[in-house]
């Protein structure tokens, strides 16, 4: 069973500090869920869970082991979405899955759209989708990601129920073979194993 734990983390932007103190720990099948108001530094915090991001202090580790011993490795274990969607308008919706799935060395078929329920537009320029539409193709790199450590940033922001409903069971599905979710998000989601960690002013 694998852990990705964080101690005493802090994170500063410009001259702001964001957070500071943060710690926890999650392990193979489990999901955190980072609350607290706008500004709080949820983003920032999966940021620098991701490496984007270098922490101001504190330690962030797999299994015991620093991460910042070996990036590499972390980077390939982990897949990151974050609330802005990275989807090419001139793309259709299967090319757009394909180029985010040879980023991982791996090969997408049309099927992996069906969870998000956009096999049907597998063909269709992404430039003609919805907002909800292009949240969905930007989360269906869930679908083709074997990594063990998903971090996404506002997943459900322009779904609707049915979609989140989905989305909530590609995750659901990412822990039942062991993987780790951590999500920030302005909601309590109905995941299995989960913890949450609350930023900003209690």
């Amino acid at each position: 069973m694998d852990t990705f734990a964080a101690t005493e983390l802090a994170c500063v932007r410009g001259e702001r500090l964001v957070f500071t103190g943060v710690g926890f720990a999650i392990a193979s099948g489990g999901a955190l869920l980072l609350r607290g108001p706008n500004g709080t530094g949820k983003s920032s915090l999966l940021r620098v869970c991701a490496g984007f991001v270098p922490a101001s202090a504190g330690q962030l580790t797999w299994n015991g082991r620093p991460v910042t011993r070996e990036w590499d490795a972390h980077r390939a274990r982990t897949t990151y979405v974050g609330h802005l969607d990275a989807v090419k308008p001139a793309f259709t919706v299967a090319e757009n899955l394909g180029f985010w799935a040879s980023l991982g060395g791996r090969t997408a078929e049309v099927a992996a759209l069906e969870p998000l329920a956009l096999d049907h537009l597998h063909d269709l320029p992404a430039a003609y989708l919805s907002a909800g539409q292009k949240r969905r193709l930007n989360l269906s790199r869930l679908s083709v990601s074997n990594a063990a450590l998903w971090l996404l940033d506002e997943p459900t922001s322009s779904l609707d129920d049915v979609s989140t409903a989905a989305l909530l069971a590609v995750i659901a599905a990412h822990q039942a073979r062991g993987g780790m979710a951590v999500i920030a998000t302005h909601h309590d989601l109905p995941l299995r194993n989960v913890s949450v960690l609350r930023l900003g002013p209690a």
